[in-house]
């Protein structure tokens, strides 16, 4: 299973390469964030209505959220829901049966994207909050999840650059990480950081300017986030840098179930 996230700032600005991303990775999930449309404004044939199951949650030029299921993957179709915090279209979930050979009933998977606490902070914690909330009631033993998506914080120092780190700013506050820190305390690891963890470089977010993506200087606020029956098979997740001209990078991972 081949799963990528992207915060895409604008589908209908990366419409053609969410196609590219498409054709390159065939990934079997992928999870989108930032939107910035309507569901009648996703562009027409975008992905193939014959290949993947598609649901965009959005509602207009602000946020949104979407998830798009290969059928090949999934032959049934997702059963698409919203947990009760969501506002702003900000999350989605699927809810899907998996082939018999992954030994696993069904497959939860999800697209988040958190606020980024720059208008109203207390927005972002409260999102966050039940966000836990949510996944504690929710994410019991043997449940199969994988959550993606911008959540708008850094979990650890290095996961800013340190040319791009202030003092109690928004991202980086010690009440933001304690609830990051919460999610994955539900049984949820951090991929990217699980397979790659002496990497202080793994960042998927970048300043629009001075040419700090060329160099490198930004931040890791993008994740794929796997339970416990899931997250052990994970095998390669990357954030690709050199990729579109989001202001995020794509983070695609693979897992051998």
């Amino acid at each position: 299973m081949k799963i990528a996230t992207w915060n895409v700032n604008g589908i209908r600005a990366r419409q053609a390469q969410v196609q590219e991303l498409l054709a390159a990775e065939q990934p079997d999930v992928v999870c989108l964030q930032e939107l910035k449309a309507s569901p009648e404004q996703v562009p027409q044939l975008l992905v193939s209505p014959g290949e993947y199951w598609t649901y965009w949650h959005g509602g207009g030029g602000y946020s949104g959220v979407a998830l798009l299921i290969r059928r090949a993957f999934v032959p049934e179709p997702p059963a698409f829901s919203h947990p009760a915090f969501d506002f702003e279209h900000r999350i989605v979930e699927a809810v899907v049966a998996v082939p018999a050979a992954t030994n696993l009933q069904a497959l939860r998977l999800v697209s988040v994207y958190v606020p980024n606490g720059g208008k109203d902070f207390e927005a972002k914690l409260q999102f966050f909050q039940a966000l836990r909330r949510w996944l504690a009631e929710t994410v019991t033993p043997g449940t199969a999840l994988v959550l993606c998506g911008d959540l708008n914080i850094a979990l650890e120092e290095r996961d800013v650059h340190p040319k791009e780190r202030k003092v109690n700013q928004i991202g980086t506050r010690p009440e933001e990480r304690a609830l990051l820190a919460g999610v994955l305390a539900e049984g949820l690891t951090d991929v990217g950081r699980a397979l790659d963890p002496e990497n202080d470089a793994l960042f998927t977010w970048w300043a629009p300017w001075r040419g700090l993506r060329q160099r490198n200087i930004g931040w890791r606020i993008d994740y794929i986030l796997a339970s416990g029956t899931v997250a052990p098979s994970a095998s390669r997740c990357v954030s690709m840098r050199e990729f579109g001209t989001s202001d995020h990078a794509p983070v695609v991972a693979t897992f051998t179930l």
